[in-house]
């Protein structure tokens, strides 16, 4: 069995982002479960809104202004646990926490004092797919693995506001017509196009695509056809394609390595 670590390519400590949409938030917690599990320290934050945790989760939360606000508070308790979520603000209106600028996230990341950081850095309005705005991801330039997820569950699905957010972008980006079937392809080139999933990737991050929600043998399917486009290509600028189901077991089910040779520049 292949472990979340072992499936997104994870080796000493880094920088984790986490962009596109179907499961972002659940992957961040139950990654950070898995690599503290080996007594490493794991903060988990974002640049946009995450909802605060449940208090069942037994996650401390740290509010602070500025990296050095957040390592005043988090030395101490980084004695007694290895897991901590911080954010700018609180934002109880939403049930959410608002996010730190990437710049603080990169000064969180000069501290050195979290083998991992990961970081939700895109929002999806709980839609299983999307494409990203103008000003979107928000992707600090820390980042040593960017993950770009796909909900398999909007496969087949009509491209509508229900299970595509940011659609006039899906649109431009795709080719396909609003309220028809997302296809295979459709996804898969929303996966390599420079203004795609992973717009915005430092040039260094190695990109890895996860097709989640593959608990049912159609999406499982689904996610093996766009596994398959993704290998015929070359040049996709992605490392891997992992097949997953993040609130299941196992957290991975297949792994694809890409040909990613190329610059989103270009």
């Amino acid at each position: 069995m292949v472990s979340l670590r072992e499936g997104l390519m994870l080796a000493d400590g880094g920088v984790v982002s986490l962009v596109g949409a179907g499961g972002k938030t659940s992957l961040m917690f139950r990654l950070a479960r898995e690599l503290t599990k080996s007594g490493e320290t794991v903060l988990t934050t974002t640049t946009t809104k995450i909802f605060e945790p449940a208090p069942d989760q037994e996650i401390r939360v740290i509010l602070a202004e500025s990296a050095a606000g957040l390592r005043a508070q988090a030395q101490g308790l980084l004695k007694n646990q290895t897991h901590i979520c911080a954010a700018a603000a609180r934002l109880p209106e939403q049930g959410k926490l608002g996010g730190f600028l990437p710049e603080i996230v990169d000064d969180i990341c000069q501290c050195k004092l979290f083998r991992w950081i990961i970081v939700e850095a895109d929002g999806a309005a709980g839609r299983p797919l999307k494409a990203p705005a103008d000003h979107e991801p928000v992707v600090p330039d820390c980042t040593t693995h960017l993950v770009g997820l796909v909900g398999l569950n909007g496969l087949g699905r009509p491209l509508n506001d229900q299970w595509v957010f940011r659609r006039r972008q899906f649109v431009a980006l795709t080719g396909l017509e609003p309220d028809a079937a997302v296809s295979d392809a459709a996804v898969a080139n929303l996966l390599v196009d420079k203004n795609g999933i992973f717009k915005n990737a430092p040039v260094d991050a190695a990109r890895i695509a996860f097709c989640n929600q593959a608990d049912i043998p159609s999406n499982l399917a689904a996610g093996r056809r766009i596994a398959r486009i993704l290998r015929t290509r070359k040049n996709t600028g992605l490392k891997r394609l992992v097949i997953g189901q993040v609130l299941s077991d196992p957290p991975v089910i297949e792994v694809y390595d890409l040909n990613a040779q190329r610059e989103y520049d270009e």
